[in-house]
Order: C-alpha cells, then structure tokens, then sequence
C-alpha cells in the first residue's frame, strides 16, 4: 500500500462537475492498493497517517497531528502509485490491485481513519474520473509504503 500525504489548507474532489468531498485544513491522501496488501497494511498504515506530526506548532515547528489540529482527510484512490514504467513509455498497472479486492481495502481504510480520529472521511468517488482541487500547504509532500513498515 502506498500513500501520498499532502498537508494542505483546503481541497476538494469533484466528479462529473459535482463536489463530492471537500475539507479545510489537513491531509489530502492518495491511496495505492497492490495485489499483495492486506489488514496489517491498512492499519499499520492508517496509524502513521493519523498520527503524523507535521502541522506547526506555537514555535513554528512540525510538531502537531491531525488530532491536535482537528485536521480533515480526504481519500483518495489511486492505483497509477502503483505504475511501472522500467519498460516502454506506457505504465504498466499490473501490481495494482484489481477492483473488488482494491475498494474492499479503500472501504475498510475509510473505516480506520475515521474510527482513529474519530471524524467522518471526506473521499472521492472510487474508479471514477476524479478533479482534485487542493492548496497545498507548505508545500509539505510525504510519501509512505507499507513495504518500509518492517525496516526499522
């Protein structure tokens, strides 16, 4: 499972020229699904998403969470995190996840992030031809792969 965390002060999805979720300040999360990731990824990496500390704090240092900021999600699926392009010029998709297996994760990433930070999950609308609009604040970019969870 991979994840780009944007820190950003505003963002929202739209699909078919309709919001379908928006938030102020927080993290916009694209999410990757790989063949290969289950539970233990989702939650392994739901933790460090809810827990990451990188909103400033009183001295102007990343010190603060989505909880102690009371920051917003909005999720994001994205199965191109997964493209390979070690080949050719066209990306290959096959380490994604397919689709049944792919939104089951997504649902249940929902679930998890919602229950830690104990606030609904802003969300695009899976499979769909997504427009992200975002401010992305800092610019703070953090990318995370459960593959790394076991390298200390």
């Amino acid at each position: 499972m991979r994840a780009v965390i944007q820190r950003v002060s505003e963002a929202s999805c739209t699909v078919n020229q309709h919001i379908v979720g928006t938030i102020g300040q927080g993290f916009v999360v694209l999410l990757g699904i790989e063949e290969a990731d289950g539970m233990d990824d989702l939650r392994w990496l739901a933790q460090k998403i809810a827990n990451l500390r990188v909103f400033g704090d009183e001295s102007g240092l990343m010190n603060k969470s989505l909880h102690d900021i009371q920051g917003n999600i909005l999720l994001i699926s994205q199965f191109t995190l997964f493209a390979q392009t070690k080949k050719g010029n066209r990306p290959s998709f096959i380490r994604a996840a397919k689709p049944d297996q792919a939104v089951s994760l997504y649902e249940s990433m929902i679930a998890e992030l919602s229950s830690l930070l104990d606030k609904n999950i802003a969300t695009g609308i899976f499979g769909a031809d997504m427009k992200i609009s975002l401010v992305n604040d800092g610019p703070v970019t953090i990318i995370m792969d459960t593959k790394d969870k076991d390298n200390h």
